[in-house]
């Protein structure tokens, strides 16, 4: 009975996990799973980073997409997740501006370039009781692509964190894709702050390492990362 208990506990544990494959512009998805989403190394396993500090953080990607979806600035996305994202925690949309002569197919993504411009809090009841927006669903949360955005090739970032075992120290749980886009008809808005990944986070943050159980209200998550950057 205990084996059986534990082997079913796992495969729960396991279908718990996801992998987000596909970016939706207003409404229209990409054409087919990672056609424009670079392709993520836990596509087979659907197991999260557990330590925000590594090189994977940035995009969890072990291939490159083919090809580039245009996103007008001022667009409503989201990603089609794999699996229900039943795990509490923060959605969160960062944006890097691919460097002038390179393209958003190869670039890497380095260095103190992404800017925060979505996340998510709880909602909080008398009891106690959480609710996450996009949690339970097949797919995150819509954003919306600042209008003042400048146009141009961007890498675009979505994660979740999954917080529900997050007040022992590595082990809240980072889902991510990043998605090759070209942003167009766009402002002239200044994007910041700026921070690179790995470097934007640290395992200890109250954000990442939170007993997420004891929040009195949404308003007393703190996110980690830098402050959205409204446009």
């Amino acid at each position: 009975m205990k084996f059986l208990t534990t082997l079913l506990v796992t495969a729960a544990a396991a279908d718990a996990h996801y992998t987000f494959p596909r970016l939706v512009v207003n409404g229209k998805a990409e054409d087919r799973d990672w056609s424009v989403t670079r392709r993520t190394r836990n596509e087979q396993s659907k197991q999260g980073i557990e330590n925000p500090t590594v090189g994977d953080i940035r995009c969890y990607s072990n291939q490159n997409a083919g090809g580039i979806m245009q996103v007008p600035a001022g667009s409503t996305i989201h990603y089609i997740s794999t699996q229900q994202v039943n795990h509490p925690g923060p959605t969160q949309y960062y944006l890097a501006k691919v460097p002038s002569g390179q393209s958003a197919k190869t670039w890497d993504g380095s260095g103190a370039v992404w800017f925060k411009i979505f996340t998510t809090y709880p909602s909080v009841d008398k009891n106690k009781q959480q609710t996450w927006p996009g949690q339970n669903l097949y797919v995150l949360p819509n954003a919306t692509i600042p209008a003042s955005t400048p146009s141009g090739e961007y890498l675009l970032r979505a994660e979740h964190i999954a917080l529900h075992m997050a007040s022992q120290a590595n082990k809240a749980q980072f889902y991510l894709s990043c998605s090759q886009i070209e942003i167009t008809g766009g402002g002239n808005g200044k994007p910041g702050p700026l921070v690179s990944f790995p470097g934007a986070y640290r395992s200890n943050d109250p954000g990442i390492q939170v007993n997420i159980y004891s929040l009195a209200s949404g308003s007393d998550y703190k996110p980690p990362g830098p402050a959205v950057w409204q446009g």
